[in-house]
């Protein structure tokens, strides 16, 4: 029904929504580092949207553990340890391993040719220089893989852990060369998966996450060095004085 006053009618949670994307995708992007605060008053400036706007946009993102919101400091766009990593991945690889071994098992044809077509949509993004439709390619892949296997446990448990997922994604193809070897590995799950070879499909998936928890990993020890490194010299810049001081 068209509105009395002509003017157009935007659903409540749209505003909301795009200003969600537009926070996740920089975080995803690494356009915003862990351990960085996100100034409210800065972002709804540049953003153009009111404080309780921002504010719900940031409830959703803390729901996802993308950021925490702490008293007297604000949010804060979390910092993966490498104890989070290891715990995720330890976690990602008994899923995922499970979810391809049943949907190896399970799936009808259409599910496989899903799967095919997710596989070919990623390799498409990977071709490309936009980080966060790649991510949302392999997001895509997963969501696929996790319907078709059959268990709702595994699929309710999942989307809690997804945004962490994607951020260690995101940092696991921070490595240029990384990016051609995990292709390589989805192809090989897709593969075993269409050959129906549960056992396979498996293997296949668990050494997949393995391979991305080395990179991962290797990443946040040198993002972590580089943190140290940076304050130790700002600690002995401000020991010294600072630039320019009277000496």
């Amino acid at each position: 029904m068209a509105s009395p006053t002509g003017a157009v009618f935007e659903k409540p949670g749209t505003l909301r929504t795009r200003v969600e994307e537009f926070l996740r995708a920089s975080i995803m992007d690494g356009r915003i580092k862990g351990g960085e605060r996100l100034r409210e008053q800065e972002l709804c400036e540049q953003l153009g949207i009111s404080r309780s706007t921002l504010r719900e946009a940031l409830r959703t993102l803390e729901a996802e553990r993308l950021i925490t919101i702490e008293p007297h400091r604000g949010p804060t766009v979390m910092r993966i340890t490498e104890k989070a990593a290891r715990d995720l991945y330890a976690l990602r690889a008994l899923l995922e391993g499970y979810a391809a071994h049943e949907f190896a098992r399970l799936a009808s044809d259409a599910d496989v040719e899903r799967l095919r077509k997710a596989v070919d949509a990623l390799h498409r993004q990977a071709k490309g220089n936009n980080k966060s439709a790649l991510l949302a390619a392999k997001r895509d892949f997963y969501d696929v893989l996790l319907g078709g296997c059959d268990n709702d446990l595994v699929k309710d448990m999942l989307p809690g852990l997804l945004s962490r997922i994607n951020l260690l994604r995101a940092t696991s193809f921070a490595r240029p060369e990384r990016l051609p070897e995990s292709m390589a590995e989805i192809d090989l799950i897709y593969e075993r998966i269409r050959a129906r070879d549960p056992q396979g499909a498996q293997s296949a998936a668990q050494s997949h996450i393995v391979n991305a928890e080395r990179t991962a990993l290797d990443v946040l020890r040198r993002q972590q060095q580089e943190t140290s490194d940076s304050e130790r010299d700002r600690s002995e810049a401000k020991g010294r004085g600072g630039p320019g001081a009277a000496g």
